[in-house]
């Protein structure tokens, strides 16, 4: 049986192998998932932290219109 991807947003930083420069992700999945994905979606080499964050009602409807399906991720620029 496949586990569930989940329906919350997660945010995750992202820092390049040279580790001069980061980049905020987010994830539609569970912590535990989050990295994974991100991860997966990154070069190889690079490294990634579920930040800790409690989303305001403006970041979560800013995620929201992003139209992400459990699982995906996107980069924020």
């Amino acid at each position: 049986m496949a586990e569930s991807f989940g329906n919350s947003f997660v945010v995750v930083e992202v820092t390049a192998d040279d580790l001069k420069g980061t980049q905020i992700w987010v994830a539609r999945a569970k912590p535990s998932q989050a990295l994974t994905l991100v991860l997966a979606a990154v070069p190889e080499g690079w490294t990634a932290e579920v930040l800790d964050l409690a989303l305001t009602a403006q970041q979560q409807g800013m995620f929201e219109e992003l139209n992400l399906d459990p699982g995906d991720v996107y980069r924020l620029e």
